[in-house]
């Protein structure tokens, strides 16, 4: 019966195998772009977590296992938590599990382990052998869906896996397994068939060859809330450590009395004491057994502790106490008399939805509870608890922007309403300041009026106004009545052509032009009247009544035309694609071949440069196909291509165009996202610096791809200026430098507040300064220089690849109040290069005092921000010279005229020139003081150089006036100028005179 699955050499070959196929692919090699780097924005609010693990040796270290937001780690009792998964191939995790014989082991199970709609899957098993820092892969990748581990609590090599499998099909890799050699080969110790897998899995604390297991016969529908429960479910035991089981029956409800899912515990303290939740229509409730399972007596039928098996099923007794006990549910419950009354031990306000407990059982005090909010710890025995909002790993459906400066990101969170996320925050990082509920339902699409950003609509359907907080319910009567379907997630979103026109779907296209006020219906019913060809993957719970149900589709996604208000696309979540060219009143199917019923139309794109080009990502998970399916038209729909080449097996979520480069798409994937430099014949991977997580919606946003995950929060990638110029003849070149993309000239509020501690968590600011993108093909040979140079074809800065770090003095400022130093680099690959749009800083005397206290390339802004206006790039490598134009624009919120800010840079500038005068007389004296001078000529020489000092000071403090906000001088800030300015031309004389008499 035992299966080998350290098949290591096979999978290397398949891995290379796929990288040389993906490599074949790939028009571009990623060492043209890959300087390019995602940064995460937030919002740190906890998403669904089911994994749940502490450390009982270190107290104030525990992990957790977010649904697809990978594996998390704090070591300070949850104040922060660090993600240590994220160089992994999956971000879907279903349970985490620390070795008690040695901390440093931790093996964790992918696939979520739940049932639910939104799900997404793993690839099997997983093992850390120094805490988290890394980790190995140890096969079961077809279980898909892994939720239990157990681990020999004196022998961390034998482990027990709960397979549950295929969420949306039948397979075999499911059931109990176990491994003794740490995960190098795995035995298929219970299996009963290929629907019914394992969902928990528990060994005896004081006695390791007994040992229990849940199975549980279930699938997913390939439709919205589709389930089916099978007849193998129940709870089993083996007393001889997992060889051979026995089915636990007396007391508890059998398959024909509609048994589901069980949650069991062992009493630590007590192992012959067993509680269980048990999931059954009429005999559910919480049962008890005290004779080790062999016969049990339900004692609370409450669904409140047992109610949604298929989501919760958690029970924990105390490590010390058997009469007390915990359940985890839509609230948190606990039991101080052995389940025969219950309190309230977490719930809403506060989270909800609770998945898992580990408490310490050293401290019992000291507990972890994952929820659908993320981890949160307690350290009193559950009076207070740490935050959830530390961790980003929030769940989107979908992501859209509005048109603000700096613009928002939106989108709906599940289990936790919605946000709206400024892209750049105003104090140098993205904080709790910068984001805000947008008042749309947790599972929808959000859209800001196009006209007006303080309006967002959004959910099923409402209206928010930002500036009151105020939400209005505009959904049309016939919503509001039932007389049309949805799903959780409906379709909302603008035309692209007419500002006034909002779509909204649920099985008809709904159209208003007036806020919601009022709305028009401009479709029929759009889905699948019937579905003939119910997908073979649900298998043994077929039946010809299927085929003619009720109608159950939606419309999943709508995508109106760039180029024609009148032609409309939609997608259905039952496989169908129309379109409309005339405004609604007719639609013709024009399905591609191939797209069966239940193949969700998961994303549309209209053709950003013809009418008659649509793309659509098509998501077949639900059919338990985990191949991407992307399809393409410029035929209006007459025919279809499916263009895949290049992606791995990864069900597609989104597809999506790129405005500015035809041909250019985008896909997210269950794992990554993807690109495509030839309309989608060839896919490459835009992974980058991202974790694996699902990637639910993307949008290009100007010259910004925004990215909406569902476990990882949102993400952007800052100026993809180089991938839309990247072209076959332009990576012949030796040295590739991009068009700069238009800079815009933004200041930072950093000279009132004290800083946020460095332990808040905040998103990251984009890149602060104008983006300079360039490649070199090899290595430079000679000094490469960057040059900037204004409109009259002077270089006010100049960067070279040979020179040296100043040194950051030593002073207690947050990390980001600082940037790094940048060194233009002369190495082969990919360059971003940033110019602070200043002049070039002073070269200070050495003795010159510097004060780390601003965020430029130089630890001083001791030159001026240059103007609004055409600049030119130019780099020089190896004697060849390239150039490109840069566009800086001013902030948009600033009201600063033109005029204005040339006088305030004139008198900067003034100030800037003033002080490099006064610096370069102080190391002129410095040099010529020599003892041959008379007493008189030292003191006079001595007193001038007091009065520049002073000077410089003046200099100084007049530049830092000037330059601390864009807003019209001071009549003090002009006089201070003018009179330095006289001061200086006084002490230059007077310098003249003492060195010719020297």
């Amino acid at each position: 019966m035992g299966i080998f699955m350290g098949t290591k050499r096979l999978l290397g070959s398949l891995i290379l195998f796929v990288s040389l196929a993906n490599l074949q692919a790939q028009p571009f090699t990623p060492n043209l772009f890959n300087a390019m780097k995602w940064r995460m924005i937030g919002p740190h609010r906890g998403g669904r977590t089911v994994g749940a693990a502490g450390v009982p040796q270190q107290p104030n270290v525990f992990y957790i296992g977010v649904n697809n937001g990978g594996v998390w780690k704090t070591t300070d009792y949850g104040r922060t938590w660090i993600p240590i998964f994220d160089d992994q191939s999956t971000g879907s995790i279903g349970d985490v599990a620390v070795a008690p014989s040695n901390s440093n082991v931790v093996y964790v199970a992918s696939g979520e382990g739940l049932h639910r709609p939104d799900l997404s899957v793993g690839n099997g098993m997983y093992k850390s052998t120094d805490a988290g820092k890394t980790w190995t892969h140890l096969g079961l990748s077809d279980g898909q869906q892994i939720g239990g581990i157990s681990i020999d609590p004196t022998n961390e090599n034998r482990v027990f896996a709960a397979v549950l499998g295929h969420p949306y099909g039948p397979n075999t890799e499911r059931g109990v397994y176990r491994t003794t050699d740490g995960g190098k080969t795995w035995e298929k110790v219970l299996y009963k068939d290929q629907d019914t897998g394992a969902i928990q899995v528990t060994i005896d604390p004081k006695n390791p060859a007994i040992v229990y297991a849940d199975l549980w016969t279930a699938q997913e529908g390939p439709w919205e809330n589709g389930a089916w429960q099978g007849k193998e479910s129940g709870l089993y035991k083996s007393t001889d450590g997992g060889t051979s089981w026995q089915k636990l029956t007396k007391g508890l409800p059998t398959v024909e009395q509609g048994l589901g899912r069980i949650g069991f515990c062992i009493a630590p303290s007590a192992p012959n004491r067993l509680y269980a939740t048990v999931d059954a229509p009429e005999l559910g409730g919480v049962y008890r057994s005290d004779d080790a399972g062999e016969t049990w007596t339900r004692f609370n039928k409450d669904p409140r502790l047992w109610g949604r098996g298929s989501d919760f099923a958690e029970v924990k007794a105390h490590p010390t106490n058997p009469d007390i006990l915990f359940i985890a549910d839509v609230s948190a419950w606990k039991s101080e008399d052995g389940g025969k009354t219950w309190n309230d031990f977490r719930g809403a306000p506060g989270g909800d939805d609770y998945h898992r407990l580990w408490i310490n059982p050293n401290d019992p005090n000291m507990m972890l509870l994952a929820g659908d909010q993320g981890g949160i710890i307690t350290v009193n025995g559950g009076q207070t608890f740490s935050s959830w909002y530390n961790q980003a790993t929030a769940q989107f459906y979908h992501v859209s922007t509005d048109n603000s400066f700096p613009y928002n990101v939106l989108g709906g969170q599940q289990e936790s309403g919605s946000v709206g996320i400024a892209s750049r925050g105003n104090d140098g990082q993205i904080t709790f300041r910068e984001w805000h509920p947008v008042g749309v339902e947790e599972y929808g699409y959000v859209a800001a009026d196009p006209l007006n950003p303080n309006i967002i609509y959004g959910g099923k359907i409402t209206r928010f106004d930002k500036r009151t907080g105020q939400v209005q319910n505009i959904a049309p009567e016939a919503v509001r009545s039932g007389k049309y379907r949805f799903v959780r997630t409906a379709p909302v979103l603008f035309s692209p052509i007419d500002p006034k026109t909002l779509y909204f779907a649920g099985n008809v296209l709904f159209k208003t032009q007036n806020g919601g006020n009022a709305w028009q219906v401009i479709s029929p019913d759009l889905t699948r009247e019937t579905y003939p060809d119910i997908p073979e993957s649900v298998g043994t719970y077929r039946t010809e009544a299927m085929k003619t149900m009720p109608q159950r589709g939606v419309i999943y996604t709508i995508a109106p035309s760039f180029k024609d208000v009148n032609t409309i696309w939609i997608g259905t979540d039952d496989g169908y694609i129309q379109v409309t060219r005339d405004g609604g009143k007719a639609w013709k199917n024009v399905t591609p071949v191939g797209v069966g019923s239940w193949s969700k139309v998961s994303i549309m794109e209209a053709g950003h440069f013809d009418v008659n080009t649509a793309y659509a990502a098509v998501n077949r998970i639900r059919c338990d196909d985990m191949r991407p399916h992307i399809y393409r038209t410029h035929d209006g729909g007459k025919t279809w291509q499916e263009i895949v080449v290049g992606l791995p097996n990864d069900p597609i979520n989104t597809v999506r165009e790129d405005p500015v480069r035809k041909g250019l798409l985008f896909a997210g994937s269950e794992t990554a996202v993807y690109i495509s430099f030839d309309d989608g014949d060839h896919w490459q991977s835009l992974r980058l610096n991202m974790p694996a997580t699902s990637i639910r919606d993307l949008v290009i946003k100007d010259d910004d791809l925004v990215i909406g995950t569902h476990g990882r929060s949102f993400w952007i990638l800052d100026d993809i200026s180089p991938l839309r110029q990247l072209t076959t003849d332009l990576t012949k070149n030796a040295t590739i430098l991009y068009k700069p993309q238009r800079a815009y000239r933004v200041r930072w509020n950093m000279n009132t507040d004290t800083p946020l501690p460095q332990e808040e968590p905040a998103g990251q600011n984009p890149p602060d300064g104008a983006i300079i993108n360039y490649y070199l093909a090899t290595e430079a040979n000679s000094i490469v220089t960057l040059d900037i140079l204004d409109a009259g074809g002077n270089v006010i800065r100049q960067y070279r690849s040979d020179e040296k770090p100043y040194n950051v003095p030593d002073v207690n400022l947050p990390s980001y109040w600082i940037r790094p130093q940048q060194i233009l680099s002369g190495k082969a690959g990919a360059h971003r290069f940033l110019w602070d749009m200043h002049y070039t800083p002073l070269d200070m005397p050495p003795s010159y005092p510097i004060s780390a206290t601003y965020h430029q390339t130089a630890p001083d802004p001791t030159s001026p921000w240059v103007l609004p206006g055409t600049y030119t790039v130019k780099l020089t490598v190896n004697g060849k010279v390239n150039t490109q134009p840069l566009t800086i624009t001013m902030d948009p919120r600033s009201k600063a005229s033109p005029v204005v800010l040339k006088q305030q840079h004139d008198l900067s500038v003034a100030a800037y020139e003033g002080r490099k005068q006064v610096i370069g007389l102080l190391g002129e004296m410095q040099k010529i003081q020599t003892p041959a001078a008379s007493d008189t000529q030292k003191k006079s020489l001595n007193a001038l150089k007091t009065s520049l000092t002073s000077l410089n000071r003046a200099f100084n403090s007049i530049f830092g006036v000037l330059q601390d906000a864009d807003m019209p001088p001071t009549t003090q800030a002009i006089a201070a100028v003018n009179e330095a300015q006289t001061t200086l031309k006084k002490m230059v004389a007077q310098w003249t005179l003492l060195k010719n008499n020297k």
